[in-house]
C-alpha cells in the first residue's frame, strides 16, 4: 500500500478530452498492461505535454502500478512518484492517453516545486517525536524513512515514522506519523490498519485439489464453500479464486493463525461450539465479494492479478470489530460477545467491506484520514453492498444497511451505518459542510453513501423506516424530492471506473465529484441520464 494520510482539500485536475461510451474495462489485462505502461513510461520520457500535465520536475521517477485499458483502447496507468529516489507522498496520478498520445492526467499534485533532500533532524529524533503522539507499547521495533510530504501546497522533506501496536480494543495500530525534517513537527498521520467500525499458512497442502463442500454459517444459511482436498483430509482453502483461505486465530492477536481442517468437508453447525461456523461465513464471503468483482467488473481479485488473501476469525477475546491490513494481505474478524450485544463479525456486507478496503488500496489508495478517508470507508460500505445485491441470498437479502446481520433478534431496523440517511446513526452527516474531513472516517464517508443510494434509488424511503420520521424531503439537501435513482448495476459500475480510473490518494469530495461525472460520461455519454443524475446526487448531499 502507498503512505495514507490526511489530506488537504484538492479536487482532481485533469484535461480530459471529452470521449464516447463504451468505456468498458478489457478482460485481456494480462497481454495488454505491460505494453500500456511502456507506452505511458515513454511519454513521460519524452517530456512535452505528458510530463508538463504530471508536473514533472527534473530529478523525479515514476513507477507503474495499476492499469486499466478500455475496450475502444483508452490506457489509463497510474504512477507512484520519486524525487531523488524518495518516495513522494501525494505525487501519484494516472495518466490517459490513447495511440500513444496523451488525453490528460488525474493528480493532486499541482507544483513541479521540490525540496532539498538534506535532514535538519535525524531518524532518531523523528522516531522519538512521533513516540509521544503515539504515546503505547509499540509492538514492534519503530522505523523511519525520508519521504517527500507533498499533500500541501509546497511539498516538503520529512520523515515518515512507521509506530505499531494494539489500541484498547484490540484493534491493532500501524500508525503513519509525517514529521518534518526540518522543524520536527507532526504534519500528518494515518492508521495503516482500516477496520469496519470506530501459526500455519495457506500452502500448508501441496498438490492439493478443489473441491465443494457445506458450510453450516452463522449469517447465511447453508452455503456451498470451495475447498481443497489434501490426502484425507479438506482445507478451507479456495483454489478457484486464488488460493484464499480461512484460518483460525484461536483469540490469538498476532501470527495468522492455523488454516482450517475437515474431515467430510462440511464446515460449521450454525451454532458457537463449533469454531468453524464463523469461518463458513467469512470464506463464503470473501468468495462472493470476489465474484460480484469478476462478475461486474471483470477484476480478478483484490489486486486485479488473480492472488487470493487470507481471512483470519476468531481475533482475539470479546473483540466487536474486523478489519484489513495491507501488510499481511488479509481480513480479520473478532466474535464480538458471541451475540450478548453483538455476533461474530463476519456478516456478507462485512466480509465485502473489507475486502474492498484491499481494492481500494490496489487502486486509488485513498488516505485513510480526511476527507480522502470518508471516501475509503465510503467504497467499501458501497461496494460491501452491491455485494449482498449480487448475492441475493435469501438468509441476507440486499438493503442499504451496513452490518445489521451482526445485532441479534434484528427487526430490520439496527446497523452500523445507514446509507440513504447517514445522521441515523446520531454521528454521520447526510450532507457536506466545510469541516467533514475533521471527522472519524467512518463518520465522513456518510455523505458519500448517501450520494450513492441516491444515484442508485432516489429519493425514495427503504420500506419500515417511515415510523422514524424519514420522508423523502429529509433524504435530499437541496429539497430535490423528484430525484430519480438510475439503478445499483449503473450506479455502482460508475463508482468503480471513478475509483480506479480517475480518483488518486489525495482526492476529496470535490475530486470525488469530478471523477464520478467524469466515469459516468466515459461509460453512457456527456449528457445522458445517468450523468446527469451523477450531478444531481452530488447536489442532493450539498457537494456543489
Amino acid at each position: 500500500m502507498n503512505v495514507q494520510t490526511c489530506l488537504l482539500s484538492a479536487a482532481i485536475a485533469s484535461a480530459l478530452l471529452v470521449a464516447a461510451p463504451g468505456h468498458a474495462a478489457r478482460r485481456d489485462g494480462a497481454a495488454v498492461k505491460p505494453a500500456a505502461q511502456a507506452r505511458a513510461q515513454a511519454m513521460l520520457a519524452r517530456g512535452g505535454v505528458a510530463a508538463r500535465l504530471a508536473r514533472q520536475a527534473a530529478a523525479d521517477d515514476f513507477v507503474p502500478q495499476a492499469t486499466i485499458v478500455d475496450a475502444d483502447g483508452t490506457e489509463h496507468v497510474r504512477f507512484a512518484r520519486t524525487y531523488q529516489g524518495l518516495p513522494v507522498v501525494g505525487g501519484d496520478f494516472v495518466l490517459h492517453s490513447r495511440n500513444g498520445q496523451p488525453l490528460g492526467v488525474s493528480q493532486t499534485l499541482a507544483t513541479t516545486d521540490r525540496p532539498g533532500v538534506s535532514p535538519g533532524i535525524n531518524s532518531g529524533r523523528a522516531i522519538g517525536l512521533a513516540n509521544v503522539e503515539f504515546a503505547s507499547a509499540l509492538s514492534d521495533a519503530p522505523n523511519a524513512r525520508l519521504v517527500v510530504y507533498a499533500r500541501r501546497a509546497e511539498p516538503v522533506l520529512a520523515y515518515e515514522v512507521v509506530l505499531s501496536g494494539f489500541r484498547a480494543d484490540q484493534t491493532p495500530r500501524e500508525m503513519h506519523y509525517f514529521v518534518d525534517a526540518a522543524s520536527g513537527a507532526i504534519l500528518d498521520r494515518w492508521d495503516g490498519v482500516e477496520t469496519a467500525q470506530p501459526g500455519r499458512d495457506g500452502d500448508a497442502c501441496a498438490g492439493g485439489v478443489a473441491a465443494v463442500g457445506s458450510g453450516i454459517s452463522l449469517t447465511e444459511g447453508t452455503v456451498a464453500l470451495d475447498t481443497v482436498k489434501c490426502g484425507s483430509v479438506y482445507q478451507l482453502k479456495d483454489l478457484t479464486r486464488g488460493g484464499g483461505y480461512t484460518t483460525n486465530m484461536g483469540l490469538r492477536q498476532t501470527g495468522m493463525g492455523s488454516i482450517y481442517v475437515d474431515a467430510d468437508n462440511t464446515w460449521g453447525n450454525g451454532g458457537y461450539n463449533d469454531s468453524a461456523t464463523v469461518a463458513a461465513d467469512a470464506h463464503y464471503g470473501v468468495s462472493a465479494t470476489w465474484d460480484y468483482y469478476f462478475d461486474v467488473h471483470g477484476r480478478h481479485g483484490i489486486a486485479d492479478d488473480g492472488v487470493g488473501a487470507a481471512s483470519r476469525v476468531h481475533y482475539g477475546r470479546n473483540y466487536g470489530n474486523a478489519f484489513w491490513r495491507d501488510s499481511c494481505f488479509c481480513m480479520t474478524f473478532g466474535d464480538g460477545d458471541n451475540g450478548v450485544s453483538i455476533l461474530p463479525l463476519v456478516a456478507l456486507d462485512i466480509a465485502g467491506h473489507e475486502m474492498s478496503h484491499g481494492v481500494t488500496s490496489r487502486s486509488a489508495d485513498l488516505d485513510y484520514s480526511g476527507e480522502s478517508g470518508g471516501l475509503n470507508e465510503a467504497t467499501s460500505d458501497i461496494m460491501g453492498t452491491m455485494v449482498e445485491w449480487h448475492v441475493d441470498n435469501p438468509n441476507d437479502p440486499g438493503d442499504y444497511l451496513i452490518g445489521e446481520k451482526i445485532y441479534p433478534n434484528n427487526p430490520g431496523y439496527y446497523a452500523l451505518r445507514y446509507m440513504f440517511k447517514p445522521s441515523l446513526d446520531d454521528q454521520s452527516p447526510d450532507c457536506y459542510a466545510p469541516g467533514l474531513g475533521d471527522l472519524d472516517v467512518h463518520y465522513s464517508s456518510g455523505v458519500a453513501n448517501h450520494f450513492f443510494y441516491l444515484l442508485a434509488e432516489g429519493a425514495v424511503v427503504p420500506a419500515g423506516f417511515e415510523q422514524f420520521g424519514v420522508t423523502p424531503a429529509s433524504l435530499v439537501c437541496d429539497g430535490n424530492t423528484s430525484i430519480a435513482g438510475i439503478g445499483r448495476d449503473a450506479a455502482s459500475r460508475i463508482w468503480y471506473r471513478a475509483l480506479t480510473v480517475y480518483m488518486t490518494s489525495n482526492t476529496d469530495y470535490a475530486g470525488a465529484r469530478d471523477a464520478t461525472e467524469q466515469a459516468a460520461a466515459d461509460l453512457f455519454g456527456p449528457g445522458s441520464a445517468q450523468a446527469l443524475a451523477v450531478s444531481a446526487a452530488w447536489n442532493a448531499v450539498s457537494v456543489l
